[in-house]
């Protein structure tokens, strides 16, 4: 078993592993959290993960967590270093197998009261339109032309192919269309997992839920962003699918041998790596580029299915009913960018697991309708607990790179909830809250049962006292759509 590294508590919100806790780290590894939190990761395994990451070369100032830090492959869940782009490396492992899995939040002009009469109705017909579950098939099927076509066009795809609106396309982060996607860098195995795929919600921590503004904690920017108290709106969650988990299983491999023959050992394996310069390291990242796209245009496709769901239970156009889209934000990436580096400006590659990009008012990357305000960060709960709507602060850019948490993380891994909770408990105890839950398995409901979580209401607490992100909204689930 590995050795925990030694924490140094730096403030209330800031923790540091010193570079002389492990034999490599070129930099130290800093952790976002608080004395709740800590005890969920203490003699956990994500701690040495951490310290692991900062062995990594060209590695810049430190290693980051978030405070949903848990365990994950290679980094840990919620994860964040910044790389020179000469001397560092990329590493999928950072990045994850759902690459771009990511949150999206669509607002209506219904309240609570007009969606609850009808709201089973409304769980199960969403529960048809988006195919959902392990393997999940059937929303969009493409040709292995249009597979290539989505890899290199994202949402703006989706969009010109009638799912959705244009008005959609400026309100993603990159608009829903990374730069430098490179589709030929994609394996047949890959393609052929995304052929019948778009449109799906798959299984895991996905969802797609119904819920509603609770509290409103920054008038300004929620009214900018249409979110008043009672408001339902939708929230997703879901990613690449099969074809970013092969990209993902590709590449590692491929890392994997070209260690091996050069005979370089890692701390780590799973910390498989190739310098970003490398032709390895820039057919991953075009090759992951291409997964986003698709993740991008899953999403789009998805939302279609949203709208076509809530027009059929309610009578109306969707566009009658709002359904605008509020903001999408990803995680599981990595993106070039320029941050403040040793008091200087730098353009570096950011490797964000498990967290998303929390920029600050200004920066021309948020969308222009909120960069008076800020970018807005999306933080799903779990099915029985609260969501939140945030922004990025200008401290995130010295603390963190411009990054936040992407939810509130695991307290049990999914086996671990399964042997816990039973089915019948958990649905009986949303029941009896008035949440709605429509799953493909009964699998789906226990690994991701609200006590498998940690408290989203901490997580966030840490997120804003270690200025990364300051709170605007507090959504609360009615009913909710598991793989």
């Amino acid at each position: 078993m590995e050795r925990v590294p030694h924490l140094v508590q730096l403030d209330e919100f800031t923790y540091r592993i010193d570079p002389s806790e492990q034999a490599g780290m070129r930099v130290p590894g800093i952790l976002y959290s608080d004395a709740a939190l800590l005890s969920a990761v203490t003699g956990d395994p994500s701690l040495a993960q951490l310290a692991n990451v900062a062995t990594l070369p060209g590695i810049q100032q430190a290693a980051l967590a978030m405070p949903d830090i848990h365990f994950g492959y290679g980094f840990p869940v919620g994860g964040v270093a910044a790389f020179d782009l000469q001397e560092g490396v990329v590493s999928p492992g950072g990045i994850g197998y759902d690459i771009n899995c990511g949150v999206r939040l669509l607002r209506t002009n219904l309240t609570v009261d007009q969606v609850r009469p009808r709201l089973n109705e409304l769980i199960e017909r969403l529960y048809r339109e988006v195919p959902s579950g392990v393997g999940s098939r059937g929303g969009n099927p493409l040709t292995p032309g249009e597979v290539d076509e989505v890899m290199a066009d994202g949402a703006r795809w989706a969009v010109a192919h009638g799912l959705g609106r244009a008005e959609d396309l400026p309100l993603q982060e990159e608009e829903g269309r990374l730069p430098g996607a490179l589709p030929a860098k994609v394996s047949e195995s890959a393609r052929k997992r995304g052929q019948k795929q778009l449109g799906t919600l798959g299984s895991g921590n996905h969802f797609l839920e119904v819920q509603a503004v609770d509290q409103v904690l920054e008038p300004e920017f929620a009214g900018v962003l249409g979110l008043t108290p009672g408001r339902v709106v939708v929230m997703l969650h879901t990613g690449s699918r099969g074809l970013g988990h092969q990209v993902a299983t590709d590449y590692i491999a491929r890392m994997d041998h070209r260690l091996s023959s050069e005979g370089v050992a890692l701390v780590d394996r799973q910390l498989s790596c190739a310098p970003v310069a490398s032709d390895d390291g820039q057919a991953y990242l075009g090759a992951m580029a291409a997964a986003a796209n698709f993740a991008w245009a899953n999403r789009q496709a998805i939302t279609h299915g949203v709208r076509r769901a809530f027009s059929s239970v309610f009578g109306q156009p969707d566009t009658e009913l709002d359904l605008s889209l509020v903001y999408d934000i990803a995680h599981n990436m990595a993106k070039v960018e320029t941050h403040r580096v040793d008091g200087g400006e730098k353009r570096v590659l950011v490797h964000r697991k498990g967290a998303t990009r929390a920029f600050p008012a200004g920066r021309e990357e948020v969308p222009a309708p909120y960069r008076p305000f800020g970018q807005p960060v999306l933080i799903p709960g779990d099915m029985g607990t609260a969501s939140y709507v945030l922004v990025g602060l200008p401290t995130s850019m010295e603390r963190s790179f411009g990054s936040s948490c992407h939810g509130a993380g695991r307290r049990l891994s999914r086996h671990a909830a399964v042997r816990t909770f039973r089915y019948e408990e958990v649905t009986r105890a949303l029941r009896e809250r008035g949440i709605v839950v429509r799953s493909a398995s009964r699998e789906g409901v226990t690994e991701e049962a609200p006590g498998a979580y940690k408290d989203v209401e901490e997580v966030v607490r840490v997120a804003e006292g270690a200025g990364l992100t300051r709170r605007v909204a507090r959504l609360i689930p009615l009913g909710v759509v598991k793989g």
